[in-house]
């Protein structure tokens, strides 16, 4: 596969990749004179496809999604836990993304890419990554969520709803954002499920009282 705009080389099997519907699909039309396939993806992002391949071979990516049986609760890898990584792959919760112009939330690229390939276990696991994350600045957030929106279809509800839950829960930091302004000030369909979503927020308030 040629990804990016660098053109950068990833080599996978193609039994692996064919787990993808998205894969499957475009293996049955691309051949080379040796009589083997070559893929161009030239709106992919190099780090996120490593993400990809890695959850193809691996069943997830890092840093792992790890499960603490004694509380039942979920956590993301640390450096104790990462031994086998062999330093491969990037813990940071953010990356900057050509396309955008600056960065967004990893997981959230992750999910929109698991959607265009169709992976749904990827997503799901993206999407439960993302609720672990902590300490990021609202602008990010809100850059992320119009990205979600803009990479994902109408009918795709899971990671719309977290971010609208998400800018619901911590709407007081929001309130004191410049960058909710602006955004704000561009509109679209995210803010008119803000909205939407803000008023039977209220209305459940009312009802609880």
């Amino acid at each position: 596969m040629l990804v990016g705009g660098d053109k950068r080389l990833f080599a996978a099997h193609e039994d692996v990749l064919s787990i993808s519907p998205y894969f499957r699909t475009a293996l049955k039309e691309n051949f080379l004179e040796d009589g083997a396939k070559q893929l161009a993806l030239p709106d992919e992002e190099p780090e996120i496809l490593s993400c990809v391949l890695e959850f193809l071979y691996k069943g997830d990516y890092y840093p792992r999604l790890l499960h603490g049986k004694r509380r039942d609760s979920w956590h993301l890898e640390n450096e104790q836990d990462t031994s086998h990584n062999g330093g491969r792959g990037s813990s940071e919760a953010t990356f900057f993304h050509p396309g955008v112009g600056d960065v967004v939330l990893r997981d959230t690229v992750v999910y929109c890419v698991a959607e265009k390939f169709g992976l749904e276990d990827l997503k799901r696991i993206a999407l439960r990554k993302q609720g672990l994350q902590v300490g990021i600045s609202a602008d990010v957030i809100l850059r992320s969520a119009r990205y979600a929106y803009d990479n994902t279809p109408d009918s795709e509800s899971r990671l719309r709803a977290h971010y609208l839950a998400l800018i619901i829960r911590t709407r007081r930091t929001f309130k004191r954002s410049g960058t909710m302004q602006m955004e704000m000030e561009m509109g679209g369909k995210l803010f008119f499920d803000l909205f939407v979503a803000m008023c039977n927020h209220m209305d459940d308030l009312v009802e609880i009282r």
